[in-house]
C-alpha cells in the first residue's frame, strides 16, 4: 500500500461517520506518516520475518495460589469497640459524599 492520501483519511473518516476538517485531515496524515516511518524502520531489522510474534506479553507467567485457610475472626464486640454509633453489628458511619445534613 502506498501512502495516504487525504482523500483516502476523507474516505475513512466517512465511513466512520466522523467529519474531519481540512486541520484534522493534516493532523492524521502527520500521524500516519510517523507510524509509516516507525514500521519501515522496524522492517529494516535484519531477520526480522524469523521472530516469532508474541501474543502475550506473560507468557512464561507462573502464579502459585497458597492454601486458603481460615483464620479466627474477632468478636463483634471487639469489631465495634471502637465505633460511635452502632446498633447490634451494624456500624453508623459518617457520610462523606453530599451535604451532611439529614
Amino acid at each position: 500500500m502506498g501512502k495516504f492520501t487525504k482523500e483516502m483519511v476523507n474516505d475513512y473518516a466517512e465511513k466512520l461517520l466522523i467529519g474531519l476538517t481540512d486541520e484534522e485531515n493534516e493532523m492524521v496524515l502527520s500521524e500516519f506518516d510517523k507510524i509509516d516511518s516507525d514500521i519501515n524502520l522496524i522492517n529494516e531489522i535484519d531477520e526480522i520475518e524469523s521472530i516469532q510474534p508474541m501474543s502475550w506479553c506473560l507468557d512464561d507467567f507462573s502464579c502459585e495460589l497458597r492454601e486458603d485457610i481460615a483464620d479466627e475472626s474477632i468478636s463483634i464486640d471487639e469489631v465495634v469497640s471502637n465505633c460511635d454509633d452502632y446498633r447490634v453489628c451494624e456500624v453508623k458511619i459518617p457520610k462523606v459524599v453530599g451535604n451532611n445534613e439529614e
